[in-house]
């Protein structure tokens, strides 16, 4: 088991998982792998037709094992320091310990390294050997490589990817340069102490892998290769910081989701690389038949992006950027079914283009546009980020996607209402339904977007959009009080995943409490408990908002059984089965800390807060939320909430705040200045001076 009393963001145990799947990944914007792997991946790079689309398997030199020969039952210790990004694993023998650390670097995202450390702990003098493990082989099953000439010291191979997504599209060329591994090193018989550092640069053109090499050179000759990236990854993690006081499993599931979690967004000061996207269990996954194969589905959207917004809005934004440049595949997704505007695939790659295996959820889980469009709502309720949608093609689009939607409704005179036909919702258990409630409302909020930016950026709301979310049917049984998942629905029917809750939140539909109560009640019993992990985080999160603590924590708490030991890594179903380092569960679970303690929820008129959490918490700390060009940090504990400005934007310039309570007083929010207030619902917004 992993310390329980110590340091909550350092995970540190004596002997590895069974499941080499368990152990921890090392990832940046652009590099995956996980401990002790062979193979490690590049964003974007996918080999294989539509259907057989994968991560594309790159060898990797960092895959190796460090061992103490002749030592009897040498002390181990492996740890994950979710502080400095960094893995480390120990040996301590008589007379010295020998220190093998790996890491992706944060701010240098085409490099990965690792280092070893020999240490004398006694007076001896004689030589000091550890061996090295490797199983790289410069091959793989995805790339056509070729051997380069070596270049300052390193090693080199490049070559494409064998087989593109779609035909005649592009094959991405993947360079690689790495310092030769020795399968032993020794510390000198007059020598205490010795660091051996090793690099290895990948990226898609032979010039940027050079210029990351070179540049990692340069920081090993001053001594500050890894400190470098610690201080890249310190600065993320000190601007995204979530603090509670409370059960000690509860910090570091929250640690090592945030880890998990941040790994994969770009770093603050990245120039304009394009990002890639975040598939369910992140860039050390997707190889072929793991992790659905390295594709982004509606999980980073609905499940992980809210997070990244409230916190770090600029990667948010290289989210959405990512959904921006796959525009002309998901037009073709929907010109292919005979519709208008832009379907995003249920599966996404490289194109857009729908890549899943599986014709079924491609054809009928429709509500990921929908869900894309939340997304893109959302940020820009709380950046107001204009030029994304007047210039980067945000407008064209909420557009294209709100013109799907219209086309793929259609009226039913008996109803007098729009319906939607044939599709699958959240649950999948459940295919070719008529009016998906959580679909249909996804729809509508499109619509109801669409229609809004179009006033707010001055050009003209086409009627039907407006006619349409108006009319469109979301089912709702009268008698019962509650929304039936599709039409026909039957109550006790098992249900697969968490889906009528969405419309509670993050949809915000609108209902009464006694409404969100019945769809609560009513779908807690027959959700499948072996089903996906983010689950039990919405309801978590809809019986917070109703002020049922306890009945949140039971739910809340469920979400352990998806955390394995030691590192915290998620596993999708609790038998272990599905995609593992779980990004989508650990996105759920933070979102019941970020979203559901606070009560934050993003609207275009303001930030609401309404905290409340659970008896075994007492106070909560997020420093740097971000709204409207500012950071704040805001700390609530049951008596008490505090906010202060920390920092405001320049360019453009930030909109003055103040949060108002429901019960009417104001509090001006200035940078610098703390203003504390009861714990109670209210908001902030714009200030009107």
């Amino acid at each position: 088991m992993a310390d329980g009393d110590g340091d909550p963001g350092v995970f540190t145990a004596t002997a590895l998982p069974g499941d080499p799947r368990l152990l921890p990944t090392l990832t940046n914007a652009f590099l995956g792998t996980r401990a002790f792997r062979d193979i490690l991946h590049a964003a974007g790079v996918y080999s294989g037709a539509a259907g057989d689309t994968h991560r594309a398997d790159v060898p990797s030199p960092l895959g190796l094992r460090m061992a103490a020969p002749g030592a009897r039952s040498p002390a181990e210790s492996f740890t994950l320091d979710t502080w400095t990004g960094t893995f480390s694993h120990t040996i301590q023998c008589p007379g010295y310990t020998a220190t093998h650390q790996l890491y992706a670097h944060h701010s240098l995202v085409h490099l990965m390294a690792f280092s070893i450390t020999i240490r004398r702990l006694d007076g001896s003098t004689h030589p000091v050997t550890v061996q090295l493990q490797s199983l790289f082989v410069p091959q793989s099953q995805d790339l056509d490589l070729t051997p380069g000439p070596d270049f300052q010291g390193a090693h080199y191979i490049y070559g494409q990817t064998l087989v593109p997504e779609v035909e005649g599209g592009p094959r991405p060329t993947v360079h690689m340069l790495w310092t030769p591994i020795p399968q032993s090193l020794a510390l000198g018989g007059e020598e205490r102490e010795r660091r051996w550092e090793f690099l290895a640069a990948v990226a898609g053109s032979e010039e940027e892998a050079k210029r990351s090499y070179s540049a990692g050179l340069a920081l090993v000759a001053a001594g500050s290769l890894h400190r470098s990236h610690v201080r890249a990854w310190a600065a993320l993690r000190r601007g995204c910081s979530v603090e509670l006081d409370g059960p000690p499993a509860l910090r570091q599931a929250l640690h090592g989701c945030l880890y998990y979690l941040l790994s994969a967004v770009p770093p603050r000061d990245s120039p304009g690389a394009p990002f890639h996207g975040i598939s369910p269990g992140g860039l050390s996954n997707g190889t072929r038949g793991e992790d659905y194969w390295g594709h982004v589905f509606w999980d980073q959207d609905t499940w992980m992006f809210p997070n990244i917004l409230l916190l770090y809005p600029e990667a948010a934004r290289a989210m959405l950027q990512y959904r921006l440049r796959t525009l002309e595949g998901a037009r073709r997704n929907a010109q292919e079914q005979g519709y208008e505007g832009a379907k995003f695939p249920w599966e996404s790659a490289a194109t857009g283009r729908e890549v899943c295996p599986e014709e079924i959820y491609g054809a009928q889980e429709i509500h990921v546009s929908g869900d894309v469009l939340v997304a893109f709502e959302q940020y820009y309720c709380t950046t107001q980020d204009q030029k994304l949608f007047r210039e980067d093609g945000g407008w064209e689009l909420v557009e294209a996607v709100a013109r799907y939607w219209c086309s793929r409704m259609e009226w039913s005179e008996e109803e007098q209402l729009y319906h939607i036909r044939g599709v699958m919702p959240p649950d999948e258990y459940h295919g070719q339904v008529d009016n998906s409630a959580f679909t249909n409302a996804v729809a509508r909020r499109s619509l109801n977007f669409a229609a809004d930016l179009a006033r707010d950026l001055l050009l003209s709301v086409p009627e039907e959009w407006e006619d349409r979310a108006r009319k469109i049917k979301v089912p709702f049984d009268e008698e019962r009080k509650y929304h039936p998942e599709y039409d026909g629905y039957s109550p006790g029917e098992p249900v697969k995943q968490a889906d009528v809750v969405l419309l509670g939140f993050p949809l915000m539909h609108p209902m009464s409490a006694e409404v969100r109560r019945n769809d609560l009640e009513m779908y807690e019993p027959v959700t499948d408990p072996a089903g996906p992990a983010m689950t039990w985080s919405m309801f978590a999160v809809g019986w917070l908002e109703l002020k049922e603590l306890q009945r949140a924590r039971s739910q809340l708490q469920k979400c352990f059984s998806n955390i394995t030991e030691p590192f915290k890594v998620w596993v999708e179903n609790s038998d272990g089965s599905g995609a593992v380092n779980f990004l989508t569960g650990m996105g759920g679970f933070l979102q019941v800390v970020l979203f559901g303690f606070t009560g934050f929820r993003i609207t275009r008129s303001g930030l609401l807060f309404d905290p409340a959490f659970p008896d075994d918490i007492t106070e909560l700390n997020i420093s740097g939320v971000s709204y409207l060009g500012n950071k704040l940090e805001v700390t609530i504990t049951r008596e008490e909430t505090r906010v202060e400005v920390t920092e405001t934007s320049r360019d453009p310039p930030a909109s003055p705040l103040e949060a108002v309570l429901e019960l009417g007083q104001r509090f001006p929010l200035r940078e610098g200045q703390s203003v504390s207030f009861p714990t109670a619902p209210g908001w902030i917004q714009r200030s009107p001076s």
